[in-house]
């Protein structure tokens, strides 16, 4: 006789999992929605607002799992980044990850935690990227998205946190 033993999912489960698929589909869709409006979607940097949703909406060890699987997935549906800038995208996002839960745990503050994440995360990204463009290991221009946009889009996600930190606790967090 088989097993057909079913675990059961609870609701949590599911919705990390409903998540992440919503996750992987925004990213294959980037390119085609680029193309379908006229404007790089890239500029709102799409991976980055699917780490950080998944940072505020699911689990320490979900968030690893997309810095980590996003750029993997992107590179394997699009060949776009190059296997050595998705390397670095990755170390840029599990690093970001790593840096909200260590500041956040000593600072006591998520909002503030988001933000100075981003903010080092970034700073390690352009760092690296630097020796890897002079060094001749990439093409392309070093700072490919405005620096206006990539600070409209900290403040964005540091204000959503914000608001999800007061809204699930009553008070500012």
């Amino acid at each position: 006789m088989v097993n057909t033993t079913v675990l059961p999912l609870s609701i949590s489960k599911i919705r990390v999992i409903v998540f992440d698929l919503i996750a992987l589909l925004a990213i294959y869709l980037v390119p085609a929605i680029s193309h379908l409006i006229s404007f790089p979607v890239y500029y709102l940097e799409p991976m980055r607002l699917m780490l950080i949703l998944s940072i505020v909406h699911t689990s320490r060890k979900n968030a690893y799992l997309i810095a980590f699987t996003l750029p993997l997935f992107s590179l394997l549906i699009s060949a776009h980044p190059s296997l050595i800038k998705t390397s670095l995208v990755t170390a840029e996002l599990l690093l970001n990850v790593w840096l909200f839960f260590f500041l956040s745990e000593k600072l006591s503050n998520k909002t503030l935690g988001i933000f100075l994440s981003i903010v080092v995360s970034k700073i390690f990204y352009y760092l690296v990227k630097f020796l890897l463009v002079t060094s001749v290991l990439i093409e392309g221009d070093l700072i490919a998205t405005p620096i206006y946009f990539q600070i409209i889009i900290l403040f964005v996600i540091s204000g959503y946190n914000y608001l999800m930190s007061f809204n699930r606790r009553g008070k500012a967090a």
